[in-house]
């Protein structure tokens, strides 16, 4: 059914003749007939009785007006709904416990009223950018392992994260007492951290900080949820983890748990903003200078970044 048909129907009920509904909708009085005709002939049925008075509706007309007019209703809300700056921006942020989801928090609370729709994808940065050239999202949070120019044509990135590290270990561990640990001291402790896929970019960080620092990093155990890692963790006086300083963890009072800044320097996890360059989604841009505002990097003589940061 065409919708301008539709959309002519209801302008010609409205404003009582062809002629009017012509000059409402910028058209000749002609086309109007049409657009009309072609209408009846695709319902099978007379809409409009014309006399020298004017135009009635039939009783088919009559029955189809408000489905008609929901008709155009329907196709305002579905032309509305992707309009830029109609529909909430949606972000992924892979986890909702660390950095991006805290910072994707701090900027709906400085801007209540944009919507934000906040998913998380559980992919790698290459799947992530994939979904933002397809449009699945409008941007997401990684770290970039690869130069500008290896990016797809329509992609842009940039660096609005620079996450320090906190040593995570239970009380009875040798460092837990300490106020800041540096890699060079977590070269004789070993670093749990199960599960972690081989070929992401979370992996390829930590095996460049492992090799810059003589770092174990153990990865053997079955996974069963965070959870169930910091009680781990929390019962061993071995066992430590390394977690980002804004990743939100929760653990009962009795597991006494110590998170401990590493510096001197301070390893880095860089994460970039990812999005595609013909977004025109307005929430983007305030996004994207919100970011921008919030990042402080730290001098380059404090902290390590992996080759590719």
């Amino acid at each position: 059914m065409n919708l301008d048909a539709v959309r002519t129907f209801v302008a010609a009920v409205d404003a009582g003749q062809f002629q009017d509904a012509a000059a409402t909708l910028s058209i000749t009085q002609q086309a109007v007939s049409k657009r009309i005709a072609a209408l009846e002939n695709d319902l099978g049925v007379r809409l409009f009785t014309r006399t020298a008075r004017g135009t009635h509706l039939t009783v088919d007309g009559q029955t189809f007006l408000p489905h008609a007019r929901e008709l155009l209703r329907a196709e305002a809300r579905a032309d509305a709904s992707v309009r830029p700056g109609r529909r909430a921006l949606r972000v992924d942020v892979h986890s909702r416990r660390t950095a991006p989801a805290v910072l994707l928090q701090d900027f709906h609370r400085a801007h209540p009223r944009i919507e934000l729709d906040v998913v998380t994808l559980d992919a790698d940065v290459h799947a992530a950018m994939a979904a933002v050239e397809a449009g699945t999202v409008d941007a997401t949070f990684h770290a970039v392992t690869v130069a500008a120019r290896h990016l797809p044509t329509a992609i842009r990135t940039n660096r609005v994260i620079d996450e320090h590290h906190d040593l995570l270990v239970g009380s009875r561990h040798p460092l837990a007492n300490a106020r800041t640990v540096t890699p060079a001291q977590l070269a004789e402790h070993r670093i749990w951290m199960p599960g972690m896929a081989p070929g992401t970019e979370w992996a390829a960080y930590y095996d460049e900080l492992a090799a810059a620092f003589g770092l174990t990093i153990d990865l053997v155990g079955p996974v069963f949820g965070n959870e169930a890692l910091l009680a781990e963790i929390a019962d061993s006086a071995q066992l430590a983890t390394l977690a980002g300083v804004r990743t939100r963890y929760l653990w009962p009072d009795s597991y006494d748990l110590r998170r401990i800044p590493v510096r001197d320097p301070a390893p880095i996890y860089p994460m970039s903003l990812i999005w595609r360059d013909d977004n025109s989604h307005p929430a983007l841009r305030a996004l994207r200078e919100h970011l921008d505002s919030r990042r402080v990097p730290a001098p380059d003589a404090e902290v390590w970044l992996p080759p590719w940061g």
